[in-house]
């Protein structure tokens, strides 16, 4: 690895832990939080998100003030030396402000419009994924590799959903997902679902419409477990729009994208 990616992926893994003690906190006292609502209640937003990201985004700032910074919060600060950071303070706010432990700290590192880093961070589970490119992926340390004999028939697939879909398309999914002899499961946080990809809990994740904070760490972290991802664009204004997120093992990948086609 060379030496402007490892210092990076140090401090990626550090802010991690450091951010994830910090939601924790929110997390443990979330009754006291001032909780707002963006547009409706499947998109919540609270205090915590925002002072997260501060602490992840003023970090990257004083670490390497010449790279970019696309926070789902505070939005874009363009660089200069080729890097972007791209995070998501907590996915799975939904799951976050109800009690549930299904919420992460998701940082990736973005070289060339490709994902570089990518570290998710589960504070209530103390599990700490992490990738970096050619580097494998790990979580605690085990590094993570994909089980080809798992596919759709004999593993769960995760599905996701927006208030960008429409209600008759997710049933549309999931009708052609159980329809090709699979099963589903959706946890509130896609970053998290494309780390259980990563780690072979599930066997693939598709949402229709997704962000670059929610997926980046988690793409990373498939394609270096040895998982396949669809094509992501990532250049000029695709950076800040969403776009399908497809991610599985190999065994599973084409059936997920006939899912995605129909």
């Amino acid at each position: 690895m060379d030496n402007d990616l490892e210092t990076r992926f140090s401090l990626a893994n550090t802010l991690g832990v450091e951010a994830g003690a910090v939601a924790l906190d929110y997390f443990n006292r979330r009754d006291t939080l001032v909780i707002e609502t963006k547009r409706d209640l499947h998109d919540v937003v609270s205090v915590a998100d925002r002072n997260v990201e501060k602490l992840i985004r003023q970090r990257v700032a004083d670490a390497f003030p010449n790279d970019g910074f696309l926070g789902e919060e505070d939005g874009l600060e363009e660089g200069t030396s080729g890097y972007t950071w791209i995070v998501d303070p907590i996915d799975g706010t939904a799951p976050f402000v109800n009690g549930m432990p299904t919420w992460c700290i998701s940082i990736a590192v973005v070289k060339d419009e490709k994902p570089v880093i990518g570290v998710i961070y589960v504070p209530c589970l103390e599990e700490h994924y992490a990738a970096a490119a050619g580097q494998g992926a790990t979580l605690n340390g085990k590094v993570l590799t994909l089980d080809p004999s798992r596919n759709m028939q004999n593993a769960l697939t995760g599905i996701g959903s927006n208030n960008h879909v429409t209600p008759e398309r997710v049933g549309e999914i999931i009708t052609n997902v159980l329809a090709r002899g699979g099963n589903f499961i959706r946890n509130g946080s896609g970053a998290l679902m494309l780390a259980y990809v990563a780690s072979g809990r599930l066997v693939g994740y598709y949402e229709p419409v997704m962000r670059a904070w929610d997926c980046m760490a988690g793409f990373c972290l498939v394609q270096e477990a040895g998982g396949r991802v669809l094509p992501y664009p990532l250049s000029g204004e695709n950076l800040m729009a969403g776009h399908p997120v497809l991610a599985s093992n190999a065994s599973c990948y084409e059936d997920l994208l006939a899912v995605h086609n129909s």
